[in-house]
């Protein structure tokens, strides 16, 4: 089957990149420490997900040389691999997190974080391993189960992970980036109108935010509805972040010809997969 070649392409795994993005916010921490993309406590006022590449660079920097005077300290470690893996280094996030997690072995916040940098740096049974250590069964963290989810997805597992975004719904009901990533499942299976579904469901809940909306417009898109799209990815926004979504979206848009073969290919088995 050429299911597990297809997700190891690079639309897959930009779609899953956003999964575990999403997946991992917040974990362990309440809503006044956290930032708006990634996993950490902020260490400035300025929410990651705002920023245009300029301004990513500059943080990238500045965070750099913090980390480089403490590089065992937790929030600055969590901040930097967070904005290096927004900026496509994902090898150098995978080295930061390694080195916080030494610092941190026990730490569920950490652990997640570690999960995801290794994920997106390819070591996906790893991250598997390194996400179920932060877990605890006697009290499961749904973000946890979320961010697993996503790994299973990239591992071609969708039946398991779709177990786990429900198995996650059922402890946060309605949680908007649980659906979406339930919605990019059937992305990856070449489901479509199913995805949508979810993806609509997910941006109607009140705390949905930006993501969220990306990833429906970027659902929407793929199915030739662009005008929808781009309304749709520029929603709530200022005008330089929603020009940085609508660049992101004609990008993703424009490998159409490798989400119609993964769609293609993956038709056979799209009802097993349910």
């Amino acid at each position: 089957m050429a299911r597990p070649h297809l997700l190891r392409s690079s639309v897959a795994r930009a779609t899953i990149l956003i999964c575990l993005a999403m997946a991992v916010t917040g974990c362990n921490t309440t809503k006044s420490d956290t930032i708006t993309t990634g996993s950490i406590p902020k260490t400035s006022s300025a929410p990651l997900d705002g920023m245009d590449a300029a301004q990513l660079a500059e943080t990238e920097r500045a965070i750099g040389g913090a980390y480089v005077k403490n590089p065992k300290n937790k929030d600055i470690g969590l901040r930097y691999a967070t904005v290096l893996g927004m900026t496509g280094k994902h090898a150098q996030a995978l080295a930061v997190m390694q080195q916080v997690a030494i610092a941190n072995p026990t730490d569920r916040q950490v652990l997640a974080a570690y999960g995801k940098a290794q994920a997106a740096a390819g070591e996906l049974e790893q991250a598997l391993g390194t996400i179920g250590r932060a877990q605890t069964p006697d009290h499961p963290d749904w973000r946890l189960m979320s961010a697993e989810g996503a790994v299973l997805d990239q591992l071609g597992r969708s039946n398991e992970a779709r177990q786990k975004y429900r198995m996650a719904l059922q402890t946060q009901p309605n949680e908007p980036t649980i659906m979406s990533n339930l919605g990019m499942s059937y992305v990856l299976s070449g489901d479509l109108k199913t995805a949508e579904t979810y993806m609509r469901n997910a941006a109607q809940q009140p705390a949905a935010d930006s993501r969220v909306r990306q990833n429906l417009a970027l659902v929407v898109g793929l199915q030739g509805r662009f005008s929808e799209a781009e309304t749709i990815a520029r929603k709530e926004l200022s005008q330089s972040q929603a020009d940085t979504n609508v660049t992101y979206l004609r990008s993703m848009l424009s490998q159409q010809n490798s989400w119609a073969k993964l769609a293609d290919k993956d038709k056979p088995a799209k009802l097993a997969a349910n």
